[in-house]
């Protein structure tokens, strides 16, 4: 699993130039449309406290008190707009710091419980890394409807879509099974609906479309991480995707976001 940290410092301080400039803007629509930017860096930086608590009770063998994520929510929320930009950036620099700064030695042996799963070093920050890139985005799209997820971020991400793809699926009829191409980089999805489970598959980084027949859609890739979370709607999706429209279409109701 390739080091994520690289590619997470990279979009956090994009994300830190995009944002210092902003004055009014803090409060214009970013993505999804019920968010201003400030909304967004309030959950990048309410998330960062959260996760970084996560990470610190697991290195100390603690379990995070009941109702810790509910305070951090509700104390984020009554925050400005201009407080929610400005802690949000404070916090994501802190908690990026903090995860640079665990060694090789002392990440072996890093295990934090999210939910019902558990992550080893690699993992935890991958998912950082995933849920990063996806909000710089949201805020670079807000200030350019042209905006595209970053490359580097990309390279990563994409192949670390399964958990994300296949616990927030939602079966939409009709029932059957979709090959997604994707350039940029090159890879392979196949996508099983059924009427009561989504199967979320990623094929070998090196297949050629060719050897599993043509695909019912072809993208970029940043488009395909887009789509996965809930953030391909018309309106922002690249003319380069081609293919069946219906089952584009399908596919953006299957995955409708987390």
């Amino acid at each position: 699993m390739p080091d994520a940290l690289p590619a997470l410092r990279a979009s956090v301080d994009r994300l830190s130039g995009l944002v210092r400039p902003l004055k009014d803007e803090l409060t214009h629509r970013a993505y999804p449309s019920a968010w201003t930017v400030a909304d967004v860096l309030s959950h990048v930086g309410s998330s960062g406290v959260i996760l970084q608590r996560r990470l610190d009770d697991a290195i100390a063998g603690r379990e995070m008190v009941d109702g810790f994520a509910e305070e951090v929510w509700a104390e984020w929320d009554d925050k400005t707009p201009e407080m929610k930009a400005a802690d949000g950036l404070a916090v994501d620099e802190l908690f990026t710091t903090r995860l640079e700064s665990i060694g090789p030695e002392e990440r072996s042996t890093v295990s934090v419980p999210l939910g019902p799963l558990t992550f080893n070093f690699e993992e935890f920050a991958h998912t950082r890394l995933n849920e990063h890139l996806l909000h710089e985005w949201d805020v670079a799209v807000g200030l350019d409807p042209a905006a595209t997820l970053a490359p580097d971020g990309v390279e990563i991400v994409i192949d670390n879509l399964s958990l994300i793809g296949q616990y927030t699926s939602v079966p939409v009829a009709p029932d059957r099974t979709l090959t997604i191409a994707t350039t940029a980089p090159k890879r392979t999805f196949t996508i099983k609906i059924e009427t009561q489970a989504i199967e979320f598959l990623m094929g070998d980084a090196a297949l050629s479309t060719d050897a599993v027949g043509e695909p019912t859609v072809r993208m970029p890739a940043e488009a395909f991480i887009r789509l996965v979370y809930g953030r391909l709607d018309a309106d922002h999706t690249p003319s380069s995707v081609k293919g069946d429209p219906e089952a584009l279409d399908q596919l953006r109701q299957v995955f409708p976001g987390p």
